[in-house]
């Protein structure tokens, strides 16, 4: 951040510059956040899904991460049963992943649209993390998301 020590006037300002360097000091102090990208389903329960996925967001705010779940967002505003928005909200989230540092997937079995998104990931080569419905991690390597 470039502070300049005087006013919008021209003057100097001594107050308002130590104020906003104390700002920029505390900024800095903060540790790093990955974004994390919540890879769970929607389709079925989605009253159920949709409540899973906020607790699964929550969990990795908790665990340091800054989370992103397309699932969250995109249905505010698109309609998940029209395929055509459906299709551009999968496609949203796609290109919102390639800014993840993180994947992590919930759930098990994963939906059609999970698969999609892990494949997506694992072709990026973006790191994966498989946690169960309570928030444990466990292997990916026997709960069918190999393919």
């Amino acid at each position: 951040m470039d502070i300049c020590k005087f006013n919008s006037e021209g003057y100097y300002d001594p107050t308002a510059y130590e104020a906003l360097l104390a700002v920029e000091r505390e900024a800095k102090k903060k540790p790093y956040r990955p974004l994390v990208f919540i890879c769970s389903p929607l389709a079925g329960d989605i009253e159920n899904n949709i409540a899973n996925a906020r607790r699964y967001s929550k969990f990795a705010m908790e665990q340091g991460m800054i989370p992103f779940a397309p699932h969250l967002l995109f249905p505010q505003f698109m309609d998940d049963g029209d395929k055509e928005q459906r299709s551009l909200g999968i496609f949203f989230g796609l290109v919102m992943m390639g800014k993840c540092d993180d994947m992590w997937v919930f759930g098990d079995p994963p939906s059609c649209g999970m698969k999609l998104e892990i494949a997506k990931a694992r072709k990026r080569g973006i790191h994966i993390r498989y946690f169960n419905e309570n928030c444990q991690e466990r292997s990916g390597d026997n709960i069918g998301y190999t393919s």
